[in-house]
């Protein structure tokens, strides 16, 4: 169950979404995902990037001891590159759930996304967790994921049911989607009674196929986030095995949603390479053909031109012949053994789904990558995000 399907939260969660006054759009902005529990058990993962948001710095602490009692996540600004004052306005904020809710501050996660570089309006942040606080139901769940928008067309929601036990998982995003992570922010619930510690490996095992390959358009947000709630409400025990495929499934829905709604993109593209001498190498040659700029205006304009294809795997290091390269455009094998193929005008790039099979005879091993094509109306996008 996914994408515009209600999907409820798992026992033992509220959730809220409010409009706190952050954008100018008057859309809703201001999101709180609460753990009634009996179990706090949480685990996250972050961005890479260097430059980190105010907020991430602070969640990097919050989950360290593997308690988290609430997520609070505003849309309408970043808090990146806000300095000492951006840090300290975060713990405002995580104090100020934490009055309001009766639990500790060093148990809120504090998630932020918008335009890098400004300070938040601290007392519309303020009275929008008042808001979001009295707004608490077990069916806020499409509410908050509605809040925590930015330029996204849609909200995102995903499911996975278990027997007697679930996970449930809202994401934002809808660009700047690069390992590792995106430019997204993402929370997941689930009931199940589980070890903490085996909370945090399944929650990187799934993010590791699923948020980490995905590829806009090569950059890197400065917030990214993946919290995981479990309060265990459910009563029923599961195995690290169980809440990785679980997870996995909802983070991989959600990463499918994502592509789906990237700004602009008339294609979503799914780069497969096989026969790789590691998953390394293939994931190395998935992303240079996702990344590549020739390549994505191509898809654009529905033109198999395989060359571009073969002349992003060349700049890899991956294991491969030059000579023993395979390339499959939606189903036509158009370069074979380094060479010309079928007719690449047999190839039908007019859905929105297109798929790219590269096979480097090198090995065993696969990946795929998904990324979108590159059209004016991503330029156009991202040419007065700030405006």
């Amino acid at each position: 169950m996914s994408g515009q399907e209600r999907v409820q939260l798992p026992a033992g969660f509220r959730a809220s979404g409010v409009t706190a006054g952050l954008k100018a759009s008057g859309t809703p902005d201001l999101a709180l995902v609460v753990n009634d529990g009996p179990d706090h058990h949480a685990g996250a993962v972050f961005t890479t990037n260097r430059v980190e948001a105010a907020p991430v710095t602070w969640s990097r602490q919050v989950v360290a001891d593997g308690r988290v009692d609430a997520v609070v996540l505003n849309s309408g600004g970043a808090n990146a590159c806000t300095g000492t004052q951006g840090f300290l306005d975060t713990h405002r904020t995580a104090e100020h759930v934490a009055e309001v809710l009766g639990v500790s501050a060093g148990d809120v996660v504090v998630c932020s996304t918008g335009l890098i570089g400004e300070l938040l309006p601290m007392d519309r942040i303020i009275s929008g967790v008042d808001a979001a606080a009295a707004a608490l139901s077990i069916e806020g769940h499409e509410a908050a994921a509605v809040a925590i928008k930015t330029t996204d067309t849609v909200h995102k929601v995903a499911r996975h049911a278990g027997a007697g036990w679930s996970v449930s998982g809202m994401a934002k995003g809808a660009g700047m989607l690069a390992p590792a992570l995106a430019t997204m922010l993402v929370v997941l619930t689930t009931d199940a009674v589980v070890d903490q510690t085996d909370l945090d490996a399944a929650l990187r095992a799934a993010t590791d196929v699923s948020f980490d390959r995905i590829d806009s358009d090569a950059c890197m947000s400065t917030n990214d986030t993946v919290a995981v709630l479990a309060s265990g409400a459910s009563g029923v025990a599961v195995d690290r095995g169980a809440l990785t495929e679980a997870l996995t499934a909802v983070c991989t829905d959600l990463a499918r949603q994502l592509i789906a709604d990237a700004e602009g993109a008339a294609h979503d593209i799914a780069i497969e390479v096989a026969g790789a001498a590691s998953v390394d190498d293939a994931l190395e040659v998935a992303r240079a053909v996702a990344r590549n700029n020739l390549f994505k205006c191509a898809i654009f304009g529905n033109d198999p031109n395989w060359g571009r294809v073969l002349a992003a795997v060349g700049t890899t290091r991956a294991a491969f012949d030059p000579a023993a390269l395979d390339v499959t455009m939606n189903g036509v094998q158009v370069c074979r053994s380094g060479g010309v193929g079928e007719d690449r005008t047999l190839v039908d790039l007019t859905s929105r789904e297109v798929h790219v099979r590269v096979d480097l005879h090198a090995g065993p091993e696969s990946a795929t990558v998904w990324t979108n094509d590159l059209t004016h109306d991503y330029v156009h996008e991202n040419s007065a995000y700030s405006t």
